[in-house]
């Protein structure tokens, strides 16, 4: 089976996505993650779009890669200019990449009424650009824009615009779902359809067509993954795709689920065993570069991928995974999960305290005994399905096994308002370690996060790696309104370092105790992990 090739377009599609944005060093450092991952195509910009990716090519030169070749990205020449003449296949050129893409017009409507040229002058716009850059010594990977859309208007007129890239010396004809709004037995039909008629044109069978084409959809159907695969299937030999399927409105198709199912469920050699357990910490390591809190629900890299909460389940998995789980989750580079929560077992508990390092049965305590706390503490509010972090504290509690790395003596909190201006908090707080005491003070935007910064800034001066710690979500929920103001509030903190995001929650009738709570517990998980 010849192996499809991984197509990255991260740092360009990706960076279109609604709050994306990646400094110069950002993308470098995502370049050679995706590398190291065993990429093949890395699209590292457009640069006739903008400086910043003109200093990414100028900036990547620098580096040698193993795996990856650096992909300049643009568009056909303009209208009723010559190729030589054009600055944005200039700008493609000064890159200096072995490869470059190109997108051009396939769909009717698109060349008439968006770029407003005739349908003759698009085909040579096509040719004309592509030959140059085949003179210039460049792979050239053919992005048709909107072919499927454009296919199902007009198909005598898209499959000229393919055929116009094809003899002009392409070497890779993308067919693009630019709008996401095909849908998977289309893309098998149109494909075959395109094969069969390009095979006639060169008066061959498809068997002997030579043609290289890939595959690049977009998702607003929710479908970008299924058409992937379907374009595969029927022949595409290259997918193009982004890590967490970033990309603009709904997203690209995302390589995180591409590449475990041509892996994994076809047995396509697209990448070695070793890189496919990286793929979770790539996901997360662009994630945090992007500053997007990761989809605990995403397909293979998620955290709750493999995440087990009925008490049937778990006690099913801990016979035989496979009863319940597609997949070893370490293929990927994740882990199963069991939750606790009302809905648990013992089997649960057992499974949960295993994995967490926690021994049952010292000092009387055993899983039934466990599970009938939590179920209670859940009466009350709390929800540790949710909260890991806090769990395994909890656990370690009930069986006489916590040992707190930090212990607090006191805190204070002052609150200023003045008429013209917001709320200003100030924390004092004392801890000890080890018996040493430290006493420090810090400002926020609010008591929390002054609270947050004075606990992190005493902790500073025994542990010094916490900057790699931050707090990514903060949520409080009031769990019945009828008592006003002195309602019980239940805080939920999410925090994050590089490895992962972990979860801890508090519940009081004082926010500011609850939230206490949720934080110490945040930063007790991160210094046990030490």
């Amino acid at each position: 089976m010849e192996p499809v090739l991984l197509y990255d377009t991260t740092l360009r599609d990706g960076a279109q996505g609604e709050e994306i944005s990646f400094t110069v060093e950002d993308k470098i450092s995502i370049t050679k993650r995706l590398d190291d991952l065993g990429v093949h195509y890395i699209e590292g910009g457009w640069p006739g779009s903008n400086p910043r990716d003109i200093q990414y090519f100028e900036m990547v030169k620098k580096f040698q890669f193993k795996n990856a070749v650096i992909t300049a990205f643009g568009s056909t020449r303009r209208p009723g200019i010559s190729p030589e003449n054009d600055p944005n296949l200039e700008a493609i050129l000064q890159s200096q990449t072995t490869a470059v893409t190109i997108f051009g017009k396939t769909w009717d409507l698109h060349v008439e009424q968006v770029i407003s040229t005739t349908l003759e002058e698009n085909l040579a716009m096509i040719s004309d650009s592509v030959k140059y850059l085949k003179m210039k010594g460049r792979e050239v990977i053919y992005d048709a824009e909107h072919f499927f859309d454009g296919y199902k208007s007009n198909p005598d007129y898209a499959l000229k615009t393919l055929i116009a890239a094809n003899e002009s010396g392409a070497d890779f004809l993308v067919l693009c779902d630019t709008n996401g709004g095909t849908i998977p037995f289309e893309i098998e039909n149109i494909m075959d359809e395109v094969r069969q008629k390009m095979a006639s044109h060169y008066g061959m069978t498809t068997d002997r067509l030579s043609i290289k084409f890939g595959i690049h959809a977009h998702n607003d159907c929710n479908l970008a993954v299924a058409n992937t695969i379907s374009g595969v299937q029927k022949g595409a030999l290259m997918v193009q795709g982004t890590i967490n399927g970033y990309g603009e409105r709904c997203g690209n198709a995302d390589l995180t689920s591409i590449i475990p199912i041509l892996k994994v469920k076809i047995g396509n050699p697209c990448i070695s065993d070793e890189n496919l357990a990286k793929l979770r910490k790539v996901s997360r390591f662009v994630a945090e570069t992007a500053n997007q809190v990761p989809l605990s629900s995403r397909p293979f890299v998620g955290k709750s991928a493999f995440a087990h909460k009925g008490g049937i389940h778990v006690n099913a998995i801990m016979k035989i995974p496979m009863a319940y789980e597609h997949m070893i989750p370490e293929v990927v580079g994740n882990k199963r999960r069991v939750l606790v929560s009302d809905l648990s077992g013992k089997s649960n508990i057992e499974y949960k305290a295993k994995e967490l390092g926690i021994e049952l049965g010292l000092n009387g305590h055993d899983g039934r005994e466990i599970v009938e706390k939590i179920k209670k503490l859940e009466l009350e509010g709390y929800q540790f399905d949710v909260a890991d972090g806090s769990l395994r504290i909890l656990m370690e509690k009930f069986t006489d096994q916590f040992k707190p790395i930090f212990d607090l003596e006191s805190f204070r909190i002052n609150i200023e308002k003045n008429k013209d201006c917001p709320c200003n908090a100030q924390a004092t707080i004392k801890i000890s370690v080890d018996g040493k005491q430290e006493i420090t003070a810090a400002e926020g935007e609010g008591p929390v996060s002054a609270l947050d910064n004075a606990l992190r800034k005493a902790l500073g001066q025994f542990f010094p790696d916490l900057d790699e710690m931050r707090l990514v979500d903060f949520k409080v929920r009031v769990m019945d309104g009828r008592d006003g103001t002195a309602a019980k509030v239940r805080v939920f903190i999410a925090t994050r370092d590089q490895e992962e995001i972990w979860n801890t929650i508090g519940m009081s009738r004082d926010i500011i105790e609850a939230s206490w709570q949720a934080l110490t517990d945040s930063f007790q998980y991160k210094l046990a992990k030490r």
